[in-house]
């Protein structure tokens, strides 16, 4: 049992945020020491080892990036990276200066950083991958978020970087939580997707029964007085549903 759920959480979390900043890879003493105050056991650090390398972080040393990619991805991959090819490769001093003049209000200074970030932004989506979203859509993404974030660098709206390097980490930092967001939407939405289906699958299992027994369609009416379900939640799968469940008579068919 695990004293304070809360303090765990939070440092499991951050145990995730500092490996997806060191290419999805921590050190078994990284995680040690952010546990630490919560004086876990061996058993329940395991646990902690088991649950990031389920979700794809490397103990020691970093996973095969590409290893969840699918062949459509794998050849949507190639093919950014061919679009972007012509791209120079920055160094980082270069990047360090564009993101100064960006600060500094130069315009061109924008494209300038943005491109030299391009090739990082499919590096970071890889990271994401096999966790439901295809990477066109994590890349897509991440550049849009790169985009937001090198005009708020250029806005001078950005209070709490004042210099190169605190830029260059904001513009992943933005990537990173775009491309999480992402995921956690899509998530939200499967869960929401799957709920729904529930509520269909239950009115139309209950109807289905009816109707053999009846030899007949029943009416929402005959429904909700036999089964005990409420009126409203089999409205509510009629209309989820489309008006599809076979087995309900529906007021047009008495038409």
């Amino acid at each position: 049992m695990i004293s304070d759920e809360r303090l765990f959480a939070q440092s499991l979390e951050k145990v995730r945020r500092l490996a997806k900043e060191q290419g999805n890879c921590i050190s078994e003493e990284q995680v040690r020491s952010e546990f630490a105050a919560l004086e876990l056991g061996e058993e329940q650090l395991r646990m902690v080892f088991d649950y990031l390398e389920k979700h794809r972080v490397g103990i020691g040393e970093p996973p095969d990036p590409d290893a969840f990619l699918t062949d459509q991805e794998r050849d949507y991959l190639q093919d950014y990276l061919d679009e972007i090819a012509a791209i120079p490769v920055r160094s980082r001093g270069e990047r360090e200066a564009f993101a100064l003049s960006v600060m500094a209000g130069d315009l061109q200074a924008r494209q300038h950083l943005t491109e030299s970030y391009l090739r990082e932004v499919a590096d970071i989506a890889r990271l994401y991958t096999g966790q439901g979203v295809l990477l066109e859509d994590l890349i897509g993404e991440g550049n849009v978020a790169l985009s937001v974030a090198v005009e708020l660098l250029g806005s001078g709206t950005t209070p709490d970087v004042n210099n190169a390097g605190e830029a260059q980490k904001m513009l992943i930092q933005f990537v990173m939580d775009a491309m999480e967001n992402f995921i956690r939407e899509n998530a939200d939405n499967e869960k929401k997707d799957r709920r729904i289906t529930d509520k269909v699958n239950q009115v139309a299992d209950k109807a289905r029964g009816l109707a053999r027994e009846w030899h007949r369609k029943v009416t929402p009416e005959e429904l909700a007085g036999e089964t005990g379900l409420s009126m409203k939640a089999i409205e509510d799968a009629m209309r989820m549903s489309g008006y599809k469940i076979e087995d309900i008579e529906y007021a047009k068919d008495r038409l």
